[in-house]
């Protein structure tokens, strides 16, 4: 009797049908064959929880071995590692030692990347020559075609682990990049002619025979290819609820379908962008260009299909305006050859109306930035970005002409008080990034191709560049003006740079540096110069941390200059090359515009967005109905909300420009028992919960209304987050904050921004939350007083990326009885109306509502009004805390905003009782002690700005770091 054989398992990769493969399946007819149709089986990997598709294959595999089957799994693409990861302790060596006769007996990985170091499917062909087949595969028709365009989009590190530079381009397209558009252009099918090659033996495959595929043509990408971005498809009927004839302002706008650009880099498209940006739909005779709207009157969502846009002028936008391009086809605005010598930019983010420390309301992403066809000698810059908080500058390119002196990618010479930009690259060109703002956390930008200084810091008080590669750069960060407070690089690369970081070398506070994980090449010659002369060199490994400044061990201060700290981060918090986690911000591009319902589009619940109509309870529906299905989209507006929202498992939300959700009634004015507006899962819940480009706020003055509580944890980094979105209490139309806040006694707008609860574990990204100090639409006087700004009591893992949290009354960051919390930069300020002159001195006014997490003021004399004053960050009985950067400012004294001469606050951060804290860069303004350490309910001034002067120009204070609570 013949012995029988395998059954062949089939894993398809994303995007792709099993019937693909049916005909390779049909020439192994001896062979029984099981197609598995994933549930993500449309979705792009790293998109949806993928525990189904565990689930699913290795309860398929089981089938196979209980009915009498040995397996070989065939697995495609990401189908293959989800295969691979089923299948393990199914092995046929391990049910046998396990008392059972059947087993997978081999592998076949078709396009499908094994995690091993040092290896990749590319680079074997080389090591291990002519293919190695096996009987399975030599009934099928083989062929090659190279694939090393791949290699472009794979980097294996120094320490042998590697990195997906560009997973779209590895992961989805298995087909060289100038080829892909075409295919997918056709939606043709593929052949799966294939070659293989033995795989190299690791901890996955050493006990499965494992052999890797090349295929010709995949057809992966082609199954399931929507025509349109479904943003661009899906009905835009946002609206501005708080102006004259606002139900009928046009917020979206297409600048091709409604302007008339054209895209094909021959037209000049200038003009047509800029009337999408000028457009104004109401009659009025006020105009954008003029500012007569106010801050949040006039919002605009410009969209820019694919295609090349020829600009013979600069394009100028404006405040509570967001530019955003296809993620799928990123559109270029491309500067003319003869773009005008007279002007200095491309493109102006910055609104001229206003202050730059209030130009809020602005974005930019999903394009490229380009100069290549403008004379490299010609001095141009592509962005002017001079703006502050709740704006978003994220997946753009600046490309600059190469071998010139005069391009650079992005400056702000009038300033500003911003909180991040994210996932860009700077390729070509002189300068980068020059950079004259505050503060700032730089997180994922690249900088490439033979520039000159990647990062220029002309003027910088505060500053965290988390994720940054510096390849083929004379220098990758210049402070030599001694002009930057302090800077953290951290979990960053160099290749082929002269020197990483050309420092002043300061001997004071001033220019304090701190390097964490950052790894260079041989190539590099200086990782840190100071004043000229070379400091250090090579790599600065995970466990360690370099400084250079004042340092506030566990017994005193010393002063740093270049010396190594041990250091460590709780594990939760990192991925597998020791990196914390960074997730991008999702577009659900991967869905077709059916999957995406717009909340005011549902037959039988009406949804107004209006800022009138109470919209609760037919939200809550939609909500529910959507979970695990679809997106939910809200459209431009202002949603009230009189009871909570609750965010079940599965929910993603997607704003524009900002979707408002917004208290309102009864239920969120009880100070003593404090409610979500909204709330994300119940205690203890599990799951996916992402919310893009919402703001959440308050239409009344509702002491008891947390803006949001987040319970949920997600399996994975980024399933529970939150990017750019933000909080606001007051100064705007459609609150009675805006209007009945003159007092703050009597105006107790709100209880705080966020709660992350111990249960939650979430990741934030780019987010403000702003407690009035100004009205930012009329004339009214702002002074909320708003009881705290982020709660954080989670242990789970905790992200907090580019964070701004500003006048609240007790604080701005608590993290208390926390565990697992990585903050990579935070932006604060003091009420205004606090200190000296103020009639209320903290906790006032809410001692009769304190939580047992609130700050008592126990350190404080009961007079002392500028020691009683809403804290910085306060961190208690918390442990394994990584912080690496804190901005906190503080400019006034009382109702009557008054100066104070230098010092206006006693205590600006406090830490106490914690474990394995690490904390790096604390920058202060007009703060006497900058670090209130306590023990046991004792206090004791650690850390004083007259020993550590640096960062602002008069008053301020700059801190290395501080590890006295670091064992």
């Amino acid at each position: 009797m013949s012995p029988k054989l395998p059954s062949l398992v089939w894993c398809p990769g994303l995007w792709l049908p099993t019937e693909i493969y049916r005909k390779a399946a049909g020439q192994l007819a001896e062979y029984r064959s099981v197609f598995i149709d994933l549930p993500t089986g449309k979705m792009r990997p790293g998109s949806q929880d993928m525990h189904e598709d565990l689930d699913l294959i290795r309860q398929v595999i089981l089938g196979e071995l209980d009915a009498g089957h040995d397996v070989v799994l065939m697995g495609h693409s990401a189908g293959g590692i989800l295969g691979f990861i089923a299948a393990q302790g199914l092995s046929k060596v391990e049910r046998q030692a396990a008392g059972k006769s059947n087993g997978i007996i081999g592998s076949i990985g078709v396009a499908t990347i094994l995690p091993y170091p040092g290896k990749t499917i590319f680079d074997m062909n080389v090591e291990y020559g002519a293919p190695q087949q096996v009987e399975l595969s030599q009934k099928l028709d083989l062929a090659y075609v190279p694939v090393d365009e791949y290699m472009a989009a794979y980097k294996i590190n120094e320490d042998g682990t590697n990195d997906c530079i560009d997973s779209y381009r590895l992961m989805y397209c298995d087909l060289p990049v100038d080829e892909a558009q075409p295919w997918i252009a056709k939606h043709s099918t593929a052949s799966t002619a294939i070659y293989m090659v033995k795989g190299p033996e690791n901890p996955i495959t050493e006990i499965i025979p494992s052999y890797y595929v090349y295929p010709t043509r995949d057809a992966a990408i082609l199954y399931g290819c929507r025509e349109d971005y479904w943003f661009e498809k899906i009905k835009h009927n946002g609206i501005s609820p708080f102006i004259p004839n606002g139900k009928s302002w046009k917020v979206f706008r297409n600048v091709k379908s409604d302007f008339g650009a054209v895209g094909d880099g021959k037209a000049d498209d200038t003009d047509a962008i800029q009337a999408a940006l000028d457009f104004v739909s109401t009659g009025s005779n006020k105009t954008r260009r003029d500012g007569g709207f106010g801050t949040t009157g006039a919002p605009a969502v410009v969209y820019i299909p694919g295609g090349t846009y020829r600009l013979s002028k600069p394009l100028y936008s404006y405040v509570q305006t967001v530019v955003v391009g296809d993620p799928t086809d990123m559109p270029i605005l491309q500067a003319a050859p003869d773009f005008p010598v007279t002007e200095k930019f491309l493109f102006y983010g910055f609104d001229s109306n206003y202050n730059p420390t209030i130009n809020f309301y602005i974005g930019l992403r999903n394009v490229v930035l380009d100069s290549t066809l403008v004379p490299p000698a010609q001095n141009i810059t592509l962005l002017d970005w001079a703006v502050s908080q709740n704006v978003q500058l994220s997946n753009v390119v600046f490309s600059m002409a190469n071998g010139g002196t005069a391009h650079t990618g992005l400056s702000m010479p009038e300033g500003g008080s911003p909180l991040m930009m994210n996932d860009l690259v700077f390729q070509g060109g002189s300068v980068g990034i020059r950079m004259n703002e505050q503060q700032y956390h730089f997180k994922g930008l690249t900088f490439k191709t033979d520039m000159d200084i990647g990062l220029k810091l002309d003027k910088l008080f505060e500053g965290t560049g988390q994720g940054l590669r510096f390849e083929s750069c004379k220098v990758g960060i210049e402070t030599t003006n001694n002009n930057t407070g302090f800077f953290a690089l951290i979990d960053s690369s160099a290749s082929d740079v002269g020197i990483l970081w050309n420092s002043a070398g300061s001997s004071t506070a001033q220019g304090s540096m701190v390097l964490e994980n950052v790894r260079v090449d041989a190539s590099v010659k200086s990782t840190v110069a100071a004043a000229g002369k070379s400091i250090l060199t090579g790599s600065v490994k995970p466990g360690q941390s370099w400084v250079w400044g004042n340092v506030y061990g566990p017994t005193n201060g010393e002063r740093a200059e270049g010396k190594l700290y041990p250091s460590s981060r709780a594990a939760t918090l990192l991925d597998r090359s020791g990196a914390y986690h960074t997730v991008k911000g999702p577009t659900f591009e991967e869905y077709d515009v059916s999957r995406v319902v717009n909340v005011k589009n549902v037959c039988g619940w009406k949804v107004a967005g209006d800022g009138v109509t109470d919209d609760t309870k037919s939200l809550q529906h939609i909500i529910n109905a959507a979970a695990g299905k679809k997106v939910i989209f809200f459209p431009h507006g202002t949603y009230l909300v009189s009871d909570t929202l609750l965010i079940p498992p599965g929910t993603k939300i997607h704003g524009e420009a900002w979707s408002e959700i917004s208290a309102t009634g009864d239920k969120f004015k009880d100070a003593t028992h404090p409610t979500p507006l909204v709330q994300v899962g119940l205690p203890g819940s599990t799951g996916v919960a992402q919310f893009i480009d919402m703001l959440f706020t308050v239409a009344d003055i509702l002491p008891g209304c947390k803006l949001v509580e987040v319970n949920m944890a997600g399996k994975r980094p980024g399933d529970v987050g939150f990017w750019n979105t933000h909080f606001r209490i007051g100064g705007a139309r459609g609150s009675k904050v805006q209007t009945q806040c003159s007092d703050p006694a009597t105006c107790r707008a709100a209880r705080m921004c966020a709660h992350l609860t111990a249960t939650s574990s979430s990741y934030w990204e780019n987010s403000w939350c702003w407690s009035a100090d100004h009205d930012l639409d009329d004339d009214n006087a702002a002074n909320p007083s708003t009881a705290g700004g982020f709660l954080v009591e989670s242990v789970k893992g905790t992200w907090l990326l580019g964070i701004g949290t500003e006048h609240n009354v007790l604080y701005q960051m608590n993290i208390h009885k926390a565990q697992n919390v990585f903050l990579g930069f935070q932006q604060s300020e003091t009420p205004y109306w606090q200190g000296n002159n103020s009639g209320l001195l903290a906790p006032r006014p809410w001692e009769d509502s304190l939580l047992d997490s609130d700050p008592s003021f126990s350190w404080c004399a009961e007079d002392d009004a500028q020691c009683r004053m809403g804290v910085y960050q306060y961190v208690t009985k918390s442990k394994g805390v990584s912080i690496y950067g804190g901005g906190y400012w503080t400019f006034f004294n009382g109702i009557n905003r008054d100066g104070c001469k230098g010092e206006c606050q006693e205590n600006g951060v406090i830490y106490a009782d914690n474990e394995e804290l690490y904390s790096f860069g604390v920058s202060t303004h007009n703060v006497r002690t900058m670090v209130l350490e306590g023990k046991g309910g004792k206090y004791a001034s650690v850390v004083k700005d007259t020993a550590n002067s640096g960062g602002w120009q008069s008053g301020g204070g700059v801190m290395a770091a501080y590890l006295r609570q670091s064992k």
